[in-house]
C-alpha cells in the first residue's frame, strides 16, 4: 500500500552521507544505498549540526568529555568548548518545521553530534574513554520525537534493521497523511484495520493492546486518541518482524482465503511458507504466491492489508529477509 506520491516522504539525514564535503577533514561519507536506492522514493533533508553551528570546513575535530549524562563537546587540540552553542543550536534546530515534517532520520554513526548510540565519552584529565552516550544533536532529536524512526547508516547494512526502519518510515507517512483530514473515528478504525497483519507481524501483544485502544475510540477526546495511537502504533512497529512472527501472519492470511483455494493451491502455499520458515527462500516468495491467489479470488479485505506491500517493491527489502 505504497503511495504514488512517496517522494513527498521526507527523511532527515546527516549531510555527509549524501556525499557532501562537510566533515571535519573536508571529506564525506557517501552512502550509495541512500542516494541511489532509497533516494528514488523519498526526499532527504540534510543537516550537519557541526557545520550549521559555525565550526566550518575543515575544522578541528571534537570529542564528548565528562559526565556521560551531560557531556561537553570540546576541541581535540585547543580544548575550545562548543557545548553551550551546540546545545542551544540543537534545541532550536529540532523544533523547526522541516524537522517536524520528517518521517524518519538517518544519522552518522560515531559522530559526537549525530551518533545515535555508543559514542565515546572521554575523561577530561586522562583523555581515556570512560563511558558511552549519544551525540548531542541525536539526543535532542530523539527526545523531541520519541516516535520518529531513527537509525544510523551502519546499522542499515543489516537487512532486518533496514526493512524495519523503512517499514516505520512509510507507516509514519501514512499516519501523517491520515491526519491531514478532519478527525473521523471511522477512518481511524479503517486505518487500524488495514494495518492489522503488519502490526501482528511486529508485536502480537501490542497489537492486542492497540485493539483495546481502538475499541474505546468513541470514549477518548480526538487529540488524546491520536497521540496515544501514534505512539503505540510506532512503538509496535519498532519491534522486528521475525521469521516466526511472519510465518504466523502468513498462516492467518491463508486461513482467511483457504475456502476459495483448491487442494493443489493450498499445498503450494503451505510449501512456500515452510520453505521460508526453513530459510530456504526469502519472505517475498510466499508473499508473492499468496498475493496471486488473493487477486485471483478477489479477497478485498486481504488486498487492503498494508502487510502485503509496506514499502516500494523496487527496494527489494523482502528479497533478503
Amino acid at each position: 500500500m505504497v503511495s504514488n506520491n512517496s517522494r513527498q516522504i521526507k527523511i532527515g539525514v546527516s549531510t555527509c552521507l549524501l556525499g557532501q564535503n562537510v566533515r571535519y577533514d573536508g571529506g564525506h561519507k557517501h552512502d550509495r544505498f541512500l542516494t541511489e536506492s532509497l533516494g528514488r522514493f523519498v526526499r532527504f533533508v540534510p543537516i550537519c549540526p557541526e557545520l550549521e553551528v559555525g565550526m566550518g570546513v575543515p575544522r578541528e575535530a571534537v570529542n564528548l568529555v565528562g559526565n556521560p549524562e551531560t557531556p561537553r563537546m570540546v576541541g581535540n587540540n585547543t580544548g575550545e568548548d562548543w557545548t553551550d552553542r551546540m546545545n542551544e543550536f540543537c534545541k532550536r534546530r529540532v523544533r523547526r518545521k522541516d524537522v517536524q515534517a520528517l518521517c524518519g532520520y538517518i544519522l552518522k554513526r560515531k559522530s559526537p553530534s549525530c551518533g545515535m548510540e555508543r559514542i565515546k565519552i572521554y575523561n577530561e584529565e586522562s583523555g581515556m574513554p570512560t563511558g558511552a552516550g549519544q551525540g548531542l544533536f541525536a539526543a535532542d532529536l530523539m527526545r523531541a520525537y520519541p516516535y520518529l524512526p531513527v537509525e544510523e547508516e551502519g546499522r542499515l547494512n543489516d537487512p532486518g534493521l533496514r526493512d524495519n526502519f523503512i517499514v516505520r518510515v512509510f507507516a509514519l507517512y501514512r499516519w501523517k497523511e491520515l491526519n491531514r483530514q478532519p478527525f473521523s473515528r471511522n477512518r481511524m478504525v479503517e486505518f487500524h484495520t488495514r494495518h492489522k497483519y503488519l502490526l501482528l507481524a511486529h508485536n502480537p501483544q501490542m497489537y492486542r493492546e492497540m485493539g483495546r485502544l481502538v475499541a474505546a475510540v468513541k470514549e477518548i477526546p480526538p487529540a488524546q486518541f491520536k497521540e496515544q495511537y501514534r505512539d503505540l502504533f510506532m512503538r509496535t512497529l519498532s519491534y522486528r518482524a521475525t521469521t516466526r512472527k511472519n510465518v504466523n501472519v502468513l498462516q492467518h492470511i491463508v486461513g482467511f482465503i483457504k475456502k476459495q483455494m483448491s487442494v493443489d493451491e493450498k499445498r503450494d502455499v503451505r510449501q512456500a511458507i515452510e520453505d521460508y520458515h526453513s530459510e530456504l527462500v526469502p519472505l517475498i516468495v510466499p508473499i508473492t504466491l499468496i498475493r496471486h491467489f488473493i487477486h485471483k479470488y478477489g479477497i478485498d479485505y486481504i488486498l487492503a492489508q498494508v502487510y502485503l506491500s509496506p514499502h516500494p517493491k523496487e527496494l527489494m527489502l523482502r528479497n533478503h529477509l
